[in-house]
């Protein structure tokens, strides 16, 4: 990672989570209350080079298990609650811890689901040859919205074009789309279709 991005990753981090405290704090209250235990919400995902790591965010779903002990599917267990937090991403908060540990950078594509590395192309395999992000091109270019090829070609352009100042690009144009709320879902989806590999 350039030394310019990982400094402005660990001051901003930093001042974020001062900030930001008394929402973290607020919005961990109402996990408690409205999802219960664990208030995090912690999986393993790929990141540089595709070595796994553990990202963390506020829970948006209850545990709610089918009769055979499976959870039940994602429109089953996400809550009106937790449609809130992602429409607003405070769901990404605790995800500047992983910002301070280099695990990630404020921009950069989105960490994905390990299952996914042995379906990428060698193409959209180099989303991997950067630190994943908080967001990132696809992120201000539909989210959720767009398809996988249109989504995993803007991570590669990314990291064929990064620059500082397109980093200051994506953030405020991050901030806008999270104000307008835009893209949270797939059409027809709760959250997003699994990524099945090249069709």
């Amino acid at each position: 990672m350039p030394f310019s991005k990982r400094l402005f990753d660990l001051t901003f981090a930093l001042i974020a989570l001062v900030i930001l405290s008394p929402i973290i704090l607020a919005v961990s209250i109402l996990v408690r209350i409205f999802l219960g235990t664990p208030i995090l919400f912690k999986q393993q995902r790929p990141g540089y080079k595709g070595r796994p790591f553990y990202m963390y965010k506020f829970r948006s779903m209850t545990n709610r298990l089918a009769r055979n002990g499976s959870l039940l599917p994602d429109a089953e267990r996400l809550t009106r609650f937790g449609r809130l937090l992602r429409s607003l991403s405070l769901d990404e908060f605790p995800e500047l811890f992983n910002i301070l540990r280099g695990e990630m950078s404020f921009v950069g594509p989105r960490p994905l689901l390990m299952q996914y590395l042995p379906l990428y192309s060698p193409e959209q395999a180099r989303r991997h040859d950067v630190v994943p992000g908080l967001t990132g091109w696809a992120q201000v270019n539909g989210r959720n919205a767009i398809d996988w090829p249109a989504k995993l070609a803007m991570d590669t352009w990314y990291v064929d074009h990064w620059s500082f100042w397109l980093d200051i690009k994506i953030i405020f144009l991050t901030i806008w789309k999270a104000l307008l709320r835009e893209g949270v879902n797939q059409e027809g989806q709760a959250t997003v279709e699994y990524f099945k590999g090249e069709q």
